[in-house]
């Protein structure tokens, strides 16, 4: 399997976001993304992923989960909608000059989040040789096609972006599944993230200023409280069967108030407040907020706990 990025355009109704896509991609990859390292490493240990791992990461972001993954000797896929952090995964993928002793052997795949983008990965898209020779990306839009095409079945999919903050993000991970999972070999692990009980969370009384800031659009996007069976959930309406779970602490540490702010606004989790008010506003609350959680030195900290639930494809 050969490293590849696919490229699907999704047209948007409704009016243009205020939201700078590009900055947020930088600030996810430089600050946030680490935050969520511990979640990582406690998947991959549980479910001894190696050399025989043939993982499809779903919501990949800027890739250091499957980098990770791909250091532990595993075959990766990333999908992921946004072509600013997909670009920023590709560096670290696909770097130009890539040792060839620790070449990643990765696929990226440019859209929504599904099997549909996957498919294209291997069916429908012209290759573009980078480097390294023998690795791809590709940028394609064909129809949904079968994306076996010669290879085997995933043994792992993943999908770590946290759900359980925001309306509507249970539905849409749901839907996700739903088109990945034929992609999998029967009884492979499909792994979900989500945030803990807000008691558990210091990060849940700072994001109580996005749906403040938010409240008039009282919509998709909008924060909600963590449920219980967020996860158990959406195995459900994906047709996938529970086996096991776990809790693992992420704490948010920032060098400062500044960090914190745009970390926190890399997460796409307060969009809906900079849509209602602007950047300006949203940032100048959500640091307010942030004092709280300030040390003596400057630097923030805000000890979190998410939960992982492990499912099985049919």
């Amino acid at each position: 399997m050969t490293p590849t990025l696919v490229r699907q355009h999704v047209t948007h109704a409704g009016p243009v976001s205020r939201v700078d896509r590009r900055a947020r991609a930088r600030d996810w990859s430089e600050i946030q993304e680490r935050m969520l390292v511990p979640l990582y490493e406690a998947v991959y240990e549980r479910l001894e992923v190696g050399s025989g791992t043939r993982l499809l990461g779903l919501g990949c972001g800027s890739g250091l989960a499957l980098l990770m993954a791909a250091s532990r000797g595993a075959a990766v896929t990333g999908v992921d909608s946004c072509p600013e952090r997909l670009d920023l995964a590709r560096r670290r993928l696909l770097p130009p000059a890539w040792d060839t002793r620790a070449r990643a052997d990765a696929r990226l795949v440019e859209g929504p989040p599904s099997a549909a983008g996957v498919a294209r990965a291997g069916a429908g898209a012209a290759p573009r040789a980078d480097a390294r020779g023998g690795d791809r990306a590709v940028r394609g839009a064909g129809a949904h096609a079968d994306a076996g095409a010669g290879e085997p079945p995933y043994t792992l999919i993943t999908a770590f972006e946290p759900i359980g903050c925001l309306a509507g993000d249970a539905e849409g991970l749901a839907g996700m599944l739903a088109e990945a999972t034929p992609l999998a070999e029967r009884g492979a692990p499909v792994v979900l993230a989500g945030w803990g009980p807000p008691e558990r969370c210091a990060t849940a009384s700072v994001l109580r200023v996005a749906a403040k800031l938010a409240d008039p659009l009282r919509g998709a996007g909008c924060p909600r409280p963590a449920l219980r069976d967020d996860l158990e959930e959406v195995a459900r309406q994906a047709g996938l069967r529970p086996d096991g779970s776990g809790r693992v602490a992420c704490p948010f540490g920032y060098a400062g108030l500044d960090s914190a702010v745009r970390g926190l606004m890399s997460t796409g989790l307060f969009d809906a407040a900079v849509d209602a008010t602007d950047r300006n506003q949203v940032g100048k609350e959500l640091a307010e907020a942030l004092h709280a959680h300030q040390r003596r030195d400057g630097t923030v900290w805000m000890p979190n706990v998410f939960r992982y639930l492990v499912a099985r494809t049919p």
